[in-house]
């Protein structure tokens, strides 16, 4: 009776996914100080709204979204009831659905399963890592949920050492130590940014999201400038490909 052994081709793809894995991983390093900021800031945050360690912990871990966990415990501290919490960060994370709906043609082949774990610990460093190498041409799927694992360290981390150190940080938000991450987003966007198209696209999404501001409630601009900012890069793809067929 023969044996069941692995193929060579077999034990090459499974080394070349743990080895980009690892690459997307070891990509997000240079992260983790401002991740790790952000994370403390937010466990000082909760620990000043009434929550406890282990939820403030487990927030990080089964959330793992810091504009939420950050309007969330802001809520708490406010009084506000569940189901006002729940709705309130939900509306926060509508940017996730514009950033996995962007990455799913490139993760389309792979079982429904992994998209969901790799949907679950999507964040905006770890979305922007994987959407520079995707658009490179040299992205993979195992790079990707490599950067999402990543995130993972210094965000959970940075909570535990808020609960250690917190009372040395009573106002951590003067330093304005919440802007990191936003800020550090912005700084993995803007080298993508290499076509007349792309720039148009982030200055009319920039333009919606301060009219949402200014008009609707909560974080609904955000849907507004992803919405905005996608309709007009797709009528911007669309007259290209026309100006282009008419030249030939």
């Amino acid at each position: 009776m023969e044996s069941a052994t692995a193929s060579p081709a077999t034990i090459t793809t499974t080394e070349t996914s743990i080895s980009r894995w690892r690459e997307g991983v070891q990509a997000t390093v240079p992260l983790w100080p401002g991740a790790l900021l952000f994370g403390i800031v937010y466990a000082v945050t909760g620990r000043a709204a009434g929550l406890s360690p282990a939820q403030i912990v487990v927030m990080s871990l089964v959330v793992h979204a810091g504009a939420s966990q950050f309007a969330a415990v802001n809520l708490i501290a406010a009084g506000a009831g569940p189901v006002s919490v729940i709705i309130a960060t939900a509306i926060t994370n509508l940017r996730h659905v514009l950033m996995g709906g962007s990455v799913a043609p490139h993760v389309a082949h792979r079982s429904r399963g992994w998209r969901a774990l790799y949907a679950y610990h999507l964040s905006d460093e770890s979305y922007g890592l994987a959407t520079a190498r995707f658009l490179a041409g040299d992205g993979t799927p195992a790079y990707a949920l490599g950067t999402n694992m990543g995130m993972i360290v210094p965000w959970v981390g940075g909570a535990i050492i808020g609960l250690v150190v917190g009372g040395v940080l009573p106002n951590a938000h003067r330093w304005g130590v919440d802007l990191v991450g936003p800020l550090i987003f912005l700084a993995l966007l803007v080298p993508l940014l290499g076509s007349r198209r792309t720039v148009g696209v982030a200055v009319v999404s920039s333009i919606f999201a301060l009219v949402g501001v200014a008009v609707l409630p909560g974080a609904w601009y955000l849907l507004l400038a992803g919405i905005g900012g996608s309709a007009v890069g797709a009528l911007w793809e669309q007259w290209g490909e026309r100006r282009g067929a008419t030249r030939q």
